[in-house]
């Protein structure tokens, strides 16, 4: 039997406690699971009480890593490999005898050939061992040094954390928080000193005395102590850069070494006599507070980020305002995965399964459309985006490089249809140009197309990527753009994104120096209303997707804001779920108490306690390498005048009487004037409804009903692990109909008869009949509520791409090419995940 140490035990419960129940059932509604985002604060509270505590940790940790080899337990993969490497990142040392780190590369590699994400966490994770091996430290050196702004002329990189809050819709304890992490300065002379201190510790240990060097440097003048630091740096970076490991840490001895006996730091022992034992013993160097800015956002657009611009990069007006030469094509960056080419469903949101980012679309030529309708596929879809109209506009009138523009028209499919705004969905013009047929095994085709065309096979590949690019490190400053909020704050991310991609297209301006870096952390809007599961009592099964009796997160209508977002995510990143998603459970008065432990601020030499809200929001921040993609869906809008909009959601979107007491809800004193009519008392709109049905077939299912009803929502299907799957990804369209309604002319009418039907759908149209308008509303945001609308079309929010970039990105990965493709992307939302998607 192995004897272990008390302390050894309490660190091997408390790991064992920050994986408990990880993978569970989402449904499960246990109230002891409340405290499980507490044990890896715990733990970490009690590893830094010893230095020797971190060794124990990661022995533990590489311990319990072989046994989920064993079993497979894929679930616990990504969790302890992120743990290792936040405590590798805070080891302060390690003895030449020590073989962990090697231990861990061969545990490690052996997880290379499992399926995504968990292979690249690995991966990434061998990346960062490799470099500790090299120059022991420099991970820590280099998170330190961009934090806090302490650049050298040979590595420039620095890192800004933007923490977004409405302060209508946090509590103000959250903006306290907030407020103390931005008022946290620390001066360069000390960060110099510590990070300096650092570097001779993780390389010779307690050789030389901590306080020596402290007292030495500290006697030194700005000037000369710049000059250390920067000589400490390209020792280390020089060093990292090296092939061998033994080689690369004799290096770093001996150049450090070198350095000690130029700055004049006192040799071993220096201060200890002759006979007697040196007193100096390791210290922990806590991770200091990342420089933050807070700002109270409540926009659709991220026009306060200029402020860091000019704050932060320090450039001149004139600067700014130069458009660059060359045409910043920021979507033609994607994400770098495997490609898998697959006949998936025939559907506009049929994308490709987690570890992959293409799908193919193969057009039969025996098809035409669906009768009565003239609907297209994702890419020839009249739902192409209007707001990228302007954008598109300006870029013909451009100027372009002339070889840029040569090598376009030289590999342009000469089969390519233009779309035609004529032939959108409904338009009666289109209607008989081709004769029905039956259809059901694909999809309904544009009306336009020729005979000839329609003969010969087409391919359409569609890829899940950003906007803009999150993983250019081109880009020497990282922008952290960290929201507080619900599904209604995430909805206000989704809109200002893609306005600042419009804005950028044009004339980059951010995007030029900053690389961005998206973090959401849920808060209940309404801590007063508290989440009540269940379902619509009335409501119809009408998808077989759908089971009889549906647990749902949080059902629409019964709350003013909701955090499906957050909970979807939860479901892909089930170590968000247990760090972040979790905090909603705890109470504000414990997540924002200030922290029980008081750590050593080397900067300042005081006393600093941490809330704990602010050390979970610095951890997210830290270690959410991977990005998780949210799909964003757009609204074309006609108006009563005639005017068309086209507005982007993520979540949901409102249509009747939902909206409209949504908007009375937020008229505040009004409220009580106009009042809150029921469902019941609500008057009834006659709707034109077209959608396509998803079915368990994973074909779509063209309608076209005319329904008499008080609301129409559409909800992203995001509640249920099934609904993961992005070869799934559809929109639930509730319709609560009225089926008979009492009028009386003493009275106001009544809805005696109502049915709620809910349907997946991926694409769906509305019309009011006989000039009827209505009220929509967008991620249930009382500020973004559209009045008098006619028609709305909904589908998912894609561009179609320059093929020949295309091609010459994705040659290696195609054996061989499709025949006259064409190339789609469905634009997302990149938001920062610990792993990213599960598969």
């Amino acid at each position: 039997m192995q004897h272990t140490s008390c302390t050894e035990d309490r660190i091997h419960h408390a790991l064992q406690r920050c994986l408990h129940g990880l993978g569970r059932d989402p449904s499960s509604t246990d109230t002891w699971t409340v405290g499980l985002c507490m044990n890896r604060w715990s733990l970490e509270e009690l590893v830094n009480r010893d230095p020797g505590n971190f060794l124990i940790l990661l022995q533990q940790i590489l311990k319990r890593t072989r046994e989920v080899q064993v079993n497979s337990e894929y679930v616990l993969v990504a969790p302890l490999a992120l743990m290792f490497f936040s405590t590798l990142l805070r080891t302060p040392y390690f003895p030449p005898d020590c073989t962990l780190l090697k231990e861990a590369c061969e545990i490690y590699h052996s997880f290379l050939t499992w399926p995504e994400p968990y292979c690249s966490v690995c991966r990434d994770l061998l990346t960062f061992i490799q470099q500790e091996l090299k120059a022991p430290g420099i991970s820590y050196q280099r998170l330190v040094r961009e934090e806090q702004g302490l650049t050298t002329e040979n590595h420039p990189r620095k890192t800004i954390t933007v923490l977004l809050m409405n302060p209508a819709d946090v509590p103000k304890e959250y903006l306290s928080i907030a407020d103390q992490l931005s008022t946290v300065e620390h001066s360069q002379r000390d960060s110099y000193i510590t990070l300096i201190k650092h570097a001779y510790q993780c390389t010779f240990g307690t050789k030389y005395s901590l306080k020596d060097i402290q007292k030495t440097l500290e006697s030194k003048e700005l000037e000369e102590l710049v000059e250390i630091f920067s000589a400490s740096t390209e020792i280390l970076e020089t060093a990292s850069a090296l092939e061998d490991s033994d080689k690369s840490r004799e290096f770093v001895q001996r150049k450090l070494g070198e350095l000690r006996e130029k700055a004049g730091i006192p040799a071993e022992n220096g201060n200890t006599p002759a006979g007697v034992k040196s007193s100096s013993t390791i210290q922990t160097l806590p991770l200091p507070i990342a420089k933050c800015h807070t700002y109270h956002w409540d926009k659709d657009n991220f026009d306060v980020l200029n402020e860091i611009l000019h704050s932060e990069c320090d450039l001149p007006p004139n600067t700014l305002a130069e458009p660059e030469e060359e045409e910043l094509d920021d979507e033609e960056e994607d994400i770098e995965d495997e490609v898998e080419i697959n006949n998936h469903r025939a559907s506009t949101f049929s994308t490709t399964s987690k570890d992959s980012m293409f799908s193919t679309y193969s057009l039969a030529s025996n098809c035409s459309m669906p009768s009565a309708l003239s609907v297209v596929s994702g890419v020839d879809s009249d739902f192409c985006e209007d707001m990228d109209e302007d954008s598109r506009h300006e870029k013909q009138s451009k100027a372009k490089p002339k070889l840029k523009k040569r090598i376009s028209m030289l590999f342009k499919s000469k089969s390519s249809q233009s779309l035609r705004r004529t032939e959108s969905l409904g338009n009666p013009e289109s209607k008989n140009n081709f004769p029905v047929k039956s259809r059901s095994n694909s999809l309904p085709q544009q009306a336009c197309l020729m005979r000839a065309e329609r003969q010969s096979l087409k391919t359409t590949c569609f890829r899940r990527r950003p906007f803009l690019s999150c993983d250019d490190d081109s880009k020497a400053t990282t922008l952290r753009v960290v929201v507080f909020g619900a599904d209604q704050i995430s909805g206000k991310v989704a809109r200002a994104y893609s306005n600042l991609r419009l804005q950028e297209s044009g004339c980059p301006r951010l995007t030029r120096y900053f690389r961005f870096q998206f973090f959401f952390i849920p808060v209940k809007r309404n801590s007063s209303c508290p989440s009540v599961p269940g379902s619509f009592p009335n409501s119809v099964p009408d998808s077989p997707m759908r089971p009889a009796a549906p647990m749902e997160l949080n059902p629409p209508g019964l709350e003013d804001s909701t955090n499906d977002i957050a909970h979807y995510i939860g479901m892909l990143d089930p170590w968000y779920d247990r760090n972040i998603l979790s905090l909603l459970n705890l109470p504000i008065g414990v997540l924002c108490q200030q922290a029980s432990k008081i750590e050593t601020d080397s900067f300042n030499n005081s006393k600093q306690r941490l809330p704990i809200l602010a050390d979970m929001v610095l951890y997210y921040c830290r270690h959410a390498a991977h990005t998780a993609l949210v799909q964003l869906y757009q609204a074309e809008l006609t108006l009563a005048g005639g005017e068309r909009r086209t507005e982007v959601f993520i979540h949901s979107l409102e249509l009747g009487h939902t909206a409209g007491t949504r908007a009375i809800k937020a008229s505040g004193p009004g409220s009580k004037r106009f009042g809150i009519d029921g469902e019941r008392e609500a008057v009834p709109l006659t709707l034109g409804i077209v959608y396509s049905k998803v079915s368990v077939s994973s074909r779509s299912q063209w309608n076209n009903v005319e329904k008499v009803c008080t609301s129409v929502n559409l909800t992203k299907a995001c509640r249920r692990p099934e609904e993961l799957d992005s070869k799934m990804e559809c929109l639930q369209l509730t319709m609560t109909e009225v089926l008979k309604r009492q009028n009386s002319k003493s009275k106001m009418g009544y809805n005696q008869q109502m049915n709620t039907t809910q349907v997946k759908v991926d694409k769906v149209q509305l019309t009011g009949s006989n000039s009827t308008t209505f009220a929509v509303c967008f991620d249930q945001d009382e500020k973004k509520i559209l009045q008098s609308v006619t028609r709305c079309e909904v589908s998912v929010c894609y561009k179609p791409e320059n093929s020949i970039l295309w091609r010459f990105r994705r040659k290696r990965l195609f054996q061989e090419q499709p025949p006259h493709p064409e190339f789609c992307s469905l634009l997302c939302l990149p938001i920062s995940t610990f792993s990213g998607a599960l598969p």
